[in-house]
Order: structure tokens, then sequence, then C-alpha cells
């Protein structure tokens, strides 16, 4: 049993998003029915493609059940009305313009289910000029002043290498919906609605360089892989590879300087914090030099054992084949119904009494229609057969 089990999410988000918050309610036991029209999530077609399968798509619909559904028919929404009015949460990413003309506007979706909370996801918020302007997570990037903040100081902004706009939203997403089962469970609770943005959630990353400005009216600068006025924070070229070292602290320059030799603890250029920000051009050639002598694991090591924040810069491939992520389960196989198996990556939290499930792989397009539409809403096979006919399925 999951910590969700008996809950039912009705998911018609698309891309990656609303999808992922979907995806963590089924991955704690929740069954979670993907809605998609009879051409399917554009994510099931987005580059890279392996075997057929959207490497996309694969990585935010995990344990989920495929129906078509055309909304565009009022016999569609009219089964949409259905699933949702037997429903404790449903998600949808549509602008509001667009989920006025579906008819899974707000006011509609709490008509049929006053107890449903509804979970909403946009580019720009669901208020202001841009309320209908579609977003995503790398024009949000932009937009929001995260680019202004990545990259090296004498070059453009550069764009994240990850999507961490778009997942971080349906982490918050869920967390939001999470928030209002429990308020619904009170006495006089209810369904409420819970509006997620993709630029709120980037502008939440801002974090103190937000405040920087509004404190003190400061614009930080881009720091490539350096951190703020402390040296020495950042990348360092070892012999075989780089390592971030994070000497912050006047303890840990001093761990440091032990460490790598070469009598950089007493150099009057490096004295003090303010001095090595000064001469930071001088003591990462030095420091270099130094680290120079060995690779890249065997100072991760060293470091490790006087206490020096350090991290190798690891690559994808070598991320994944980690002993240590491998040893907390963040690669794991899932099963499809065919058998067949797809190598994904593992649950981004652990419960210990009530662990989740990512053993159920994503499901092909519309391949639980008809279990669903018998089970939950009680329809023959030849209903079920006629509205195929209709295109309706």
């Amino acid at each position: 049993m999951g910590a969700l089990t008996g809950l039912r999410v009705i998911d018609a988000s698309r891309i990656l998003a609303g999808p992922f918050c979907g995806q963590l309610f089924a991955e704690q036991g929740a069954e979670v029915i993907k809605i998609e029209p009879p051409e399917g999530d554009p994510n099931r077609g987005w580059p890279l493609m392996v075997d057929g399968w959207s490497t996309n798509f694969l990585s935010v619909n995990r344990g989920k059940k495929s129906v078509t559904l055309n909304l565009a028919t009022e016999k569609g929404r009219e089964l949409f009305y259905a699933l949702a009015a037997q429903a404790d949460v449903l998600i949808h990413n549509y602008l509001p313009g667009t989920a006025a003309k579906l008819g899974v506007d707000d006011e509609r979706l709490s008509a049929c289910n006053p107890n449903l909370v509804r979970v909403v996801l946009t580019g720009y918020g669901a208020n202001g000029a841009l309320a209908n302007k579609p977003g995503y997570d790398t024009m949000i990037t932009a937009y929001s002043g995260i680019m202004s903040l990545t990259g090296e100081p004498d070059r453009p902004p550069v764009k994240p290498g990850v999507s961490a706009v778009d997942i971080a939203a349906g982490a918050l997403a869920f967390g939001g919906a999470m928030a209002a089962l429990h308020a619904r469970n009170k006495p006089e609770g209810a369904g409420q609605r819970v509006d997620v943005s993709l630029l709120e959630t980037a502008v939440t990353f801002l974090g103190f360089h937000g405040l920087n400005w509004l404190q003190s009216g400061k614009l930080d600068a881009r720091e490539g892989a350096n951190y703020g006025p402390l040296v020495p924070f950042g990348r360092y070229r070892c012999r075989d590879a780089d390592l971030m070292i994070g000497a912050s602290t006047t303890t840990a320059w001093s761990s440091l300087c032990k460490v790598v030799g070469g009598g950089l603890d007493t150099h009057p250029d490096y004295r003090t914090n303010d001095l090595r920000f000064a001469h930071n051009a001088q003591l990462r050639a030095e420091l270099e030099i130094l680290l120079a002598t060995r690779d890249c694991a065997e100072w991760s090591e060293l470091l490790d054992e006087v206490g020096v924040p350090n991290a190798p810069v690891q690559t994808v491939d070598q991320v994944l084949s980690d002993p240590q992520v491998l040893a907390n389960d963040m690669v794991v196989p899932a099963r499809r119904k065919d058998g067949s198996e797809v190598t994904l990556l593992g649950l981004p939290f652990k419960l210990s009494g009530t662990p989740g499930d990512a053993s159920v792989a994503p499901p092909g397009l519309g391949e639980d229609t008809s279990e669903i539409m018998q089970n939950v809403l009680n329809l023959t096979p030849d209903a079920i057969k006629k509205l195929r006919e209709e295109n309706i399925l």
C-alpha cells in the first residue's frame, strides 16, 4: 500500500511540469489516469526517441494509466466530467482561454465535483496581461532573470543545462495539491484550486539573489562556477578532470593549504579572503599548478579527510553509474504491460513506512482506455466500441 493508495488523480496535462506532478502521485500509490487527445501528448514525439519512445515522455509519466479522450466533442467533455466527478485531484495546464473553449475551466470542474482539488499550471501565472501566453522552461529562465545569472561573467547569459523550472513547478504543484487535500479533510473543508506557474516558480528560485536587489539595490553578476566573493570557491582543474572546491572559512582554507602544499598559507597575498579575492587569478594559477600533480579522485579523497567541501564535476554518464547514486536507488528498472523493461530515474523522495513504487513504466497511448471506461464509468464494450468509431475515444 502506497502512501496515496485510494486517491484518484486525473492528469490532463502535457509536456513536463504537469505530468511530473502526476507522476509523483502515481509513485506514491494514487491511481493516475492520464487523459490524452487521440493523437497523444505532444511529448510522446519529442526527441530523443529510443525504440519508438520519447525519453522526454518517459521521464514524467511513470505509473499512470493512459486514456484517449477527444475534449473537442460534447460527448468527450461529458466523459471527462464523469471522470472528474469520481476523482480527488485533477491536473491540467491549459491556458485560461483554451480551458474555457474546451469546457474544463475551473467553474465547470468545481460544479461537477465540489470536493475536487484542481491543480492548474500556467507559464506566466493566473493573473496579469500574460496570463494567456504560453510558457516554456527556457523562455521563463530568460524572463525571470535566472538566465541573466547563469554563465561566465565575460560572456553572454546561457540557459541552465536542465529543465529545472519545469520539474520544480511540478513538485510545487504536488505540494500544493497535498496541502489542498489536507485542507479538504477539515470539518468545513472542500475542494479548491491550486495555481502554480513556471514564472512564480522561477522567481522563487531567485532566492537571496532577489533579496540582494530588494534590500540593497545590488544586481548580482554571473559567476560561472565560482561563488560570490569567496575564494577559493569554484571549479579547479586537476591532472585529469575538474574539481569543485569550497574553502569558505579560515579553517577550510588552512586545511586546503595543508593538503595541497606549496606554501599558499604563508603567502602574504592570501592571508585573508579579501586578499584572496583581490588576487583571485594569481591564486587560481598557483593552485591549479599544485592540483595538476594528482587526479581529481585523489584530491577529492584527501580533501574529504580534512573536511574541505569538494565534488568532482561529473558528466551524466558518470553520475548514473556512480556508486553513491546507485546506492540510493536513483537508477531503476520499470516494466511495461508487454513484459519489456525500461530503465528510468529513481524516486525523488522515499518514505520508510509506505515506500513508493518505481516499477511501473509509462503507458502506451490509450492502452487503458477500455479498462477505465468499463471499470470507472461502467460503460459496456459495445458503448466503448461506438465511442471509438465516433472518434471520441
